[in-house]
């Protein structure tokens, strides 16, 4: 039986949503299992799992080695990108930043099951462009629009807040000391009190994270 194998050529061509599909199942127990292997080659090739065992060996191994070279990449921020008919936009001054979205990055950000969610913070429609410069709309909490991104904007994002911790620790702690309002309640302020510690735990998450960004589990030989 012939299946027809649709393989992904860069990140550009795997979505935020079949990352964290995989990386659901990419557990201790997973690790060194065909199940697993077999997952990867059914998430990122767009396959049914049924169709996957059709496939020769010989073919997954060369697949398994061509998804480890395309996410052996180096990993930029990406300022504007387009998904459906909509171009989203990086938030242009961090500084600018309201405390709710902080709050919200804080949570979601390093956690992969809600990356979607921290990265509706960070991207949001474009209102107005010219050039390289441009606007983005008001933050008006999360939502699932960006779960079919792009894999690579996702990775770019993550190093570039990585890259900028110390910055970002800083200008959140900064933020809050100057603009807690004095109506919250105890449990408010002491949560908000955290934030910037919390952004900082965000950040060692992503230094946890990283390294693994750029390759996917050896489950079997890969000299083909």
């Amino acid at each position: 039986m012939k299946v027809e194998i649709n393989v992904p050529d860069s990140l550009k061509e795997i979505t935020l949503d079949q990352y964290q599909r995989f990386e659901k199942l990419n557990t201790e127990e997973n690790k060194e299992s065909t199940f697993l292997l077999q997952k990867m080659v059914e998430i990122f090739c767009n396959l049914n799992l049924k169709d996957v065992a059709n496939i020769k060996y010989k073919s997954v191994q060369e697949i398994v080695v061509h998804l480890n070279k395309i996410f052996d990449q180096k990993h930029s921020l990406t300022p504007t990108f387009t998904l459906g008919n909509v171009e989203y936009g990086f938030i242009p001054v961090l500084d600018d930043m309201s405390l709710g979205e902080f709050i919200d990055l804080d949570e979601n950000l390093g956690k992969w099951g809600n990356m979607h969610k921290a990265m509706s913070v960070l991207y949001r429609p474009v209102k107005f462009k010219k050039d390289k410069k441009y606007n983005i709309e008001d933050y008006k909490g999360m939502n699932d629009r960006l779960k079919y991104m792009p894999l690579d904007i996702v990775f770019g994002a993550m190093v570039f807040f990585y890259h900028l911790s110390n910055e970002l620790t800083q200008t959140i702690l900064n933020y809050l000391q100057k603009e807690l309002p004095k109506n919250l309640t105890i449990q408010q302020k002491e949560r908000l009190a955290q934030s910037g510690a919390g952004i900082s735990q965000s950040m060692v998450l992503l230094k946890e994270m990283l390294p693994s960004l750029t390759r996917l589990p050896n489950l079997m030989s890969t000299n083909v």
